[in-house]
């Protein structure tokens, strides 16, 4: 069994596991693999599984649901609420803050998941429209009536986290950050730290792009998201090779993979960190866990520091980046 970290006062396995791409977004979706990689996680020891409601149209939820059945007492779940998609395959739609939205979007992830509790409950993202000291209040409400029991946030600002953390306390914050997204390190990460919040990295493998198995833009299926975003276009995508190639050289001199190097170098920014590389395949989890026994010497992360500076990467994470810059 894999060891444990903590999130505030949740205590979660020290890798967990994103299913985002489960149901879809990284290509077609084989739910058999994906039972048995989500049946796999659990017998390794990685007990904290990432999902949202807006997954899959509610499907992800669903898949989560139907393994951890017959194992509740052994999980963690993070669900998120907030975003609403529009028409199928159109892509986000909106955010929504709003109390009565929480309350909404909350039973319909209990009923999804088929647990009368989730253990930790993300805004997925926060709506500038609405005062978050309404929305996390409206959280708040359902730790108190037993359906939630820790808070996050997910892509927040320190000015956002410190307001959030005035209503409530926050277990975690979701964000990007890898060797190719750093920029949470200046602002964000320090605010989460000075309120003991822990940090969950969301993409800790850019998206697949640092494990050094994507050579081509061709190498992505027609109804793959990456197709869509910045980094993997054009002059971009060959930029940023560059920097992979350079990961799998030191990684191939530590004798681990580019992705275990990449994960190893989040794993050692502190015990407040957990990360969730996302996969649907078996092969794939087992190297990512694998990456929990890579230890790295302050050398190896000061060599890692001089090929993965901040800003390292060419273009920007979303075609549109108002998506997270509120």
């Amino acid at each position: 069994m894999i060891a444990r970290r903590r999130l505030g006062s949740l205590e979660v396995s020290a890798q967990g596991l994103g299913c985002f791409g489960m149901t879809g977004t990284y290509g077609a979706p084989d739910g058999t693999e994906a039972r048995a990689t989500l049946d796999m996680a659990l017998e390794l020891g990685v007990t904290f599984l990432d999902t949202a409601d807006m997954y899959g149209y509610g499907a992800n939820e669903e898949l989560i649901g139907e393994v951890i059945r017959a194992r509740r007492d052994d999980v963690q779940i993070a669900t998120k609420f907030g975003v609403l998609r529009g028409p199928q395959d159109s892509g986000p739609g909106r955010v929504d803050g709003r109390p009565e939205h929480v309350r909404e979007a909350c039973e319909g992830s209990l009923r999804r998941l088929g647990v009368e509790v989730i253990d930790l409950y993300y805004q997925h993202r926060v709506d500038v429209s609405v005062p978050i000291e309404e929305t996390i209040g409206a959280v708040a409400d359902l730790v108190a009536a037993g359906k939630v029991r820790h808070i996050g946030l997910s892509e927040a600002s320190p000015d956002q986290i410190r307001r959030a953390a005035a209503t409530h306390p926050i277990s975690a914050l979701q964000s990007e950050w890898s060797l190719w997204c750093r920029e949470i390190e200046d602002e964000v990460i320090p605010a989460c730290r000075d309120l003991g919040i822990g940090i969950v990295p969301f993409s800790p493998l850019g998206r697949g792009f640092l494990t050094g198995q994507i050579k081509s833009p061709n190498d992505f299926d027609a109804d793959d998201l990456r197709r869509g975003l910045p980094r993997f276009q054009g002059d971009n995508f060959y930029k940023n090779l560059e920097l992979v190639d350079e990961v799998h050289r030191l990684a191939d001199a530590k004798g681990c993979t580019p992705g275990q190097l990449a994960l190893a170098w989040l794993q050692a920014q502190g015990d407040d960190v957990v990360p969730i590389p996302g996969t649907k395949r078996r092969s794939y989890l087992a190297e990512n866990v694998e990456a929990l026994e890579v230890e790295l010497t302050h050398e190896e992360l000061d060599a890692i520091d001089v090929i993965a500076p901040k800003e390292a990467a060419v273009g920007d994470r979303y075609e549109d980046m108002s998506w997270v810059k509120n």
